[in-house]
C-alpha cells in the first residue's frame, strides 16, 4: 500500500495591516476623547466666550434697537419723522467708540474714574433742582439742558458713578481687612446712597431709585455682608418704597390703575391698555415691521418707555422672546465674568453692572405687560435716548475689559502676540523707516 505524503505548504501566511487607528475603547478611548475637547472646546469653554458673547449679545440688541427706534417713532403728528432716530444714531457715534475704548482700558483707570464719576454725577443731580438749569417735561423735572435740542438726566449717570465708586470703595474695605462690622461695611455706602436717593426722589423718579438701590444690594451681597444685615436692608428697601409710592397722588393713582388698567381706560389706564392691545395685536409673528398701529398716536411713549410693545405688536410674541434671550445672553456672560475674577474690585463691578441692566429691563417689560407699574424707566439699549445709552455702552466696555482680564483669556490674548493694529503700525514705521533710506 502505497502511501501519500502532502507537500509542506510553503505559502508564508498574509501578515494582519497594523491598526493605526486609536482605539476607542477603555483607557486609551477615554484619554484621546478627552484630548479630542481641549484640542476643540466647545463654545462656552474657549478662553474668551465671555467677550465674545458680551460683544456679540450688545451689537445685536443696539443694531435691534436702532431698528425698532426707527420703526416706532416715524411717525409724528401723522407725518413721516426721522428726527428722533438721527438723534438715537448721534448718541451712537458717541457710545460706540466709548465702549471701544472702555473694553480697553486697564483696571487702574476704572478706579481712578470712581470719585470723579460719583461727583460729577451728584453735581448734575443738584443742577436739575436749579432754577433755569432743570427742564421739565411730562410734569416731572429730570433733565439738563446743554444747549440746542441735547438734554441729559443725570440719574442716569449716577448709576454708573455708583458702580464705579462703590466697587472701589468696597474692594479696598475688603483688602484692608475692614468688613468686620456693620458700621464699617454700610459707612459711607450707605449716607452716600441716600444722598443720591433723596436728589433722584425730589426729580419724582420712583423707578430710577429701584435700579439705584439694586446696584448697593448687589454690592453688598458679592462683598459678602452678613444675612441679617442684607435682611434688615432689604426690609428697609421695601417699606420706603411703599411709603413713596403711596405718599404722592400721582404714585398711588398709578398703582391703583396698574392694578385694574381696564377700569380707567380712558383715563389713568390708558397707556397701559394701549400696551396690552399693541402685544395682543401681534401674535405669534407681529403685524410687520413698520405696520404698528398703536405707534400712530394711541401709545404714549412709544419710542422709550413702551418700545417693548411696539416689538409685540411688529414682531410678535417670536420678537419680543428673541429680545429677552439677548437680555439672558447679557446676564449669563456678566455673571460669569464676576465668577471668574480674580480681584474683588471686578467681581464687584461685574456683579453690579448685570445686577443695574437685568432688573431695569425685566421692570421696564414687567411694566409693559401689566405685572408691574410704569415707572418710567427705559429699556436698556433698545429704547430712544442718549441718557440712558451713553453710561449702559460705558458699562458694557468696562464689563468687556474685565471678561479680557479673566485668567484664562489674559492668557489666551498674550500668546497671541500683538493685535492686528499694533502689528499694522509696526509695519507701517518699518516701510517708512526703508523708505528714508534706513537698514
Amino acid at each position: 500500500m502505497t502511501t501519500t505524503t502532502r507537500p509542506p505548504n510553503t505559502t508564508t501566511p498574509a501578515t494582519p495591516a497594523p491598526n493605526t487607528q486609536t482605539p476607542t475603547t477603555g483607557a486609551e478611548g477615554t484619554v484621546t476623547a478627552l484630548w479630542s475637547k481641549i484640542e476643540n472646546p466647545p463654545v462656552l469653554w474657549r478662553p474668551l466666550a465671555s467677550y465674545y458673547l458680551l460683544l456679540a449679545s450688545t451689537a445685536l440688541l443696539v443694531g435691534f434697537g436702532v431698528v425698532m427706534v426707527w420703526s416706532s417713532s416715524y411717525v409724528e403728528s401723522d407725518q413721516v419723522s426721522f428726527a428722533v432716530v438721527d438723534k438715537q444714531l448721534l448718541w451712537l457715534s458717541i457710545g460706540i467708540p466709548l465702549l471701544l475704548v472702555a473694553s480697553r482700558l486697564p483696571l487702574k483707570v476704572f478706579r481712578f474714574l470712581a470719585y470723579p464719576a460719583l461727583f460729577a454725577s451728584c453735581g448734575l443731580l443738584v443742577a436739575v433742582l436749579i432754577p433755569g438749569l432743570g427742564v421739565s417735561a411730562n410734569g416731572a423735572t429730570r433733565w439738563v439742558a446743554f444747549g440746542g435740542p441735547f438734554t441729559i438726566q443725570p440719574s442716569e449717570f449716577a448709576k454708573l458713578g455708583l458702580v464705579l465708586w462703590g466697587a472701589d470703595l468696597l474692594a479696598r474695605k475688603h483688602k484692608l481687612g475692614t468688613l468686620d462690622s456693620y458700621r464699617r461695611i454700610l459707612v459711607p455706602l450707605l449716607p452716600v446712597t441716600l444722598l443720591v436717593l433723596v436728589l433722584i426722589e425730589k426729580e419724582h423718579d420712583l423707578g430710577t431709585m429701584l435700579v439705584v438701590l439694586t446696584i448697593v444690594l448687589s454690592l453688598l451681597w458679592v462683598v459678602g455682608a452678613p444675612l441679617r444685615l442684607f435682611a434688615v436692608t432689604m426690609l428697609a428697601v421695601v417699606g420706603g418704597v411703599s411709603y413713596l409710592a403711596i405718599s404722592e397722588p400721582y404714585r398711588l393713582q398709578r398703582l391703583l390703575s396698574f392694578s385694574h388698567p381696564f377700569k380707567d381706560c380712558l383715563n389713568t389706564g390708558w397707556q397701559s391698555c394701549q400696551g396690552i392691545y399693541g402685544l395682543g395685536a401681534g401674535g405669534w409673528w407681529g403685524v410687520g415691521l413698520g405696520s404698528s398701529r398703536q405707534k400712530w398716536g394711541y401709545l404714549p411713549e412709544a419710542h422709550t418707555d413702551f418700545i417693548f410693545a411696539i416689538i409685540g405688536e411688529e414682531l410678535g410674541l417670536v420678537g419680543t422672546i428673541a429680545v429677552l434671550i439677548l437680555f439672558a445672553v447679557l446676564a449669563y456672560s456678566g455673571i460669569r465674568v464676576a465668577q471668574r475674577s480674580r480681584d474683588m474690585f471686578s467681581r464687584l463691578a461685574a456683579s453690579a453692572i448685570v445686577a443695574w441692566l437685568l432688573v431695569q429691563a425685566l421692570v421696564n417689560v414687567g411694566a409693559v405687560i401689566g405685572l408691574l407699574p410704569i415707572t418710567g424707566i427705559p429699556l436698556p439699549l433698545i429704547s430712544a435716548g442718549g441718557s440712558s445709552l451713553i453710561p449702559t455702552m460705558f458699562a458694557l466696555g468696562m464689563l468687556m475689559s474685565l471678561a479680557r482680564r479673566e485668567p484664562s483669556a489674559a492668557a489666551a490674548i498674550a500668546a497671541r502676540g500683538p493685535n492686528v493694529f499694533r502689528r499694522g503700525l509696526h509695519k507701517t514705521a518699518v516701510v517708512l523707516h526703508l523708505s528714508r533710506g534706513g537698514r
